[in-house]
C-alpha cells in the first residue's frame, strides 16, 4: 500500500471528572450523545479526519479521567501534544477553579519548548442545563481567565445540544496545525481508534 502524506495532530483534553470531555469528543466524532455517565478509565483516543485549507489533517483527540487518581498517566500521555483543550462545567464552579491546576499540570508533564506560546483552548460546557439558569460561572469570568493566561480562545459548548462543538474542535485543529508535528502515517496495521470506551494502552502515536 502506498504511503500517504498526512498531518497528524495530537490534542489532549483535560478537565475535572464529569465536565463532559468524553461527551464532547463523541458528539464531534460520532455525532451522538448519551445521558449515561461512565468515567473514563486511564486514557482513550478517537480520531477524525478533516480538511484545513489544502491540508488533510488527522485529529487524534486524547481523553483522560479527571479524577485525581488517574493523574499519574505521566509524561508519555502528554508527550507530542500539539494543543491542549481545557474543559469545565459552567454549572460547577470547582471545575472552573481547577483550570489553573490542569493548565499547570499539562505544562509540567508535557514540557513544551515554549510554555508561553503553546496553544491552549478553553471550553465551558453544559450551557444547556436548566436553560442556563443553573450556571455559576459567567462568560465574562471565563473570558477574563483566558485573557490573563495568554489570550486563550474560549468557547461555550453543549455536547447534548451539539452547540458550538464543531466550531470549537475546528478551532482546536487550526490551533494545533500551527504547532504541528508533520509525520508520515502508514495506514496498514493501524488499530481502529474510534471504538468507544476501549482504553488504548500504548496507542500513542507521539
Amino acid at each position: 500500500m502506498a504511503t500517504r502524506r498526512r498531518t497528524l495532530l495530537k490534542v489532549i483534553v483535560l478537565g475535572d471528572s464529569g465536565v463532559g470531555k468524553t461527551s464532547l469528543m463523541n458528539q464531534y466524532v460520532h455525532n451522538k450523545f448519551s445521558l449515561q455517565y461512565k468515567a473514563t478509565i486511564g486514557a482513550d483516543f478517537v480520531t477524525k479526519e478533516l480538511q484545513i485549507a489544502d491540508k488533510l489533517v488527522t485529529l487524534q483527540i486524547w481523553d483522560t479521567a479527571g479524577q485525581e487518581r488517574f493523574q499519574s498517566l505521566g509524561a508519555a500521555f502528554y508527550r507530542g501534544a500539539d494543543c491542549c483543550a481545557l474543559v469545565y462545567d459552567v454549572n460547577v464552579f470547582k471545575s472552573f477553579d481547577s483550570l489553573e491546576n490542569w493548565h499547570e499540570e499539562f505544562l509540567k508533564q508535557a514540557s513544551p519548548s515554549d510554555p508561553k506560546t503553546f496553544p491552549f483552548i478553553v471550553l465551558g460546557n453544559k450551557v444547556d442545563v436548566d436553560g442556563g439558569s443553573s450556571r455559576v460561572v459567567s462568560e465574562k469570568k471565563a473570558a477574563d481567565w483566558c485573557a490573563s493566561n495568554g489570550n486563550i480562545p474560549y468557547f461555550e459548548t453543549s455536547a447534548k445540544e451539539d452547540f458550538n462543538v464543531d466550531e470549537a474542535f475546528f478551532t482546536i485543529a487550526k490551533t494545533a496545525l500551527a504547532n504541528e508535528h508533520e509525520q508520515d502515517i502508514y495506514f496498514q496495521g493501524i488499530p481502529d481508534a474510534t471504538t468507544e470506551n476501549e482504553p488504548k494502552g500504548g496507542g500513542c502515536a507521539c
